[in-house]
């Protein structure tokens, strides 16, 4: 496993039982990754001794810490990973992976993963067009956003270039 130093401050995930599955899993869809560390549960852990009790991983140059640690918790989203894209493509590809296995779609770029896990999938240029300083303009940009499910670049700027 590849070397994966925590930050000061580091995002946990808890998982029933698949942290290590979902993290490989992450690892797939992100071209900057890598998976770090494994830990097990020893003796006296709540579950069997040698299964995997967290694992660290990188996506894109930020650390996650994942943890085992039984059904208590789930995912809400009200905690997302916002994914900013460059293109159409990137957009496309990370909505298509993240989805795969029994992902949701959501809206507005929204959707949650095969592991409940909610992500955020926004192009650049909705941030730039929803910043204009023409408030008619952004407002078009919010509306035409609110609409979709999966963000479409070419929709979003012909919501910019309407006239009211």
């Amino acid at each position: 496993m590849a070397k994966v130093t925590m930050k000061k401050i580091t995002p946990f995930l808890w998982f029933d039982d698949n942290a290590h599955e979902a993290a490989r899993f992450y690892c797939s869809v992100f071209e900057n990754s890598k998976l770090g560390e494994v830990s097990k549960w020893g003796e006296g852990g709540p579950v069997k001794k040698g299964s995997v009790k967290s694992v660290t991983f990188s996506l894109e140059g930020l650390t996650l810490f994942a943890l085992n640690g039984g059904p208590h918790f789930k995912f809400t989203p009200a905690v997302s990973l916002f994914v900013l894209c460059k293109t159409q493509q990137e957009v496309d590809d990370y909505w298509r992976k993240l989805l795969k296995g029994g992902g949701q779609e959501s809206q507005c770029g929204w959707l949650s993963d095969r592991y409940g896990l909610s992500w955020q999938i926004i192009p650049e240029t909705l941030m730039k067009l929803l910043d204009s300083k023409d408030s008619r303009k952004a407002g078009r940009v919010q509306q035409a956003m609110m609409g979709m499910v999966k963000l479409d670049i070419d929709g979003l700027k012909a919501a910019a270039a309407a006239r009211d």
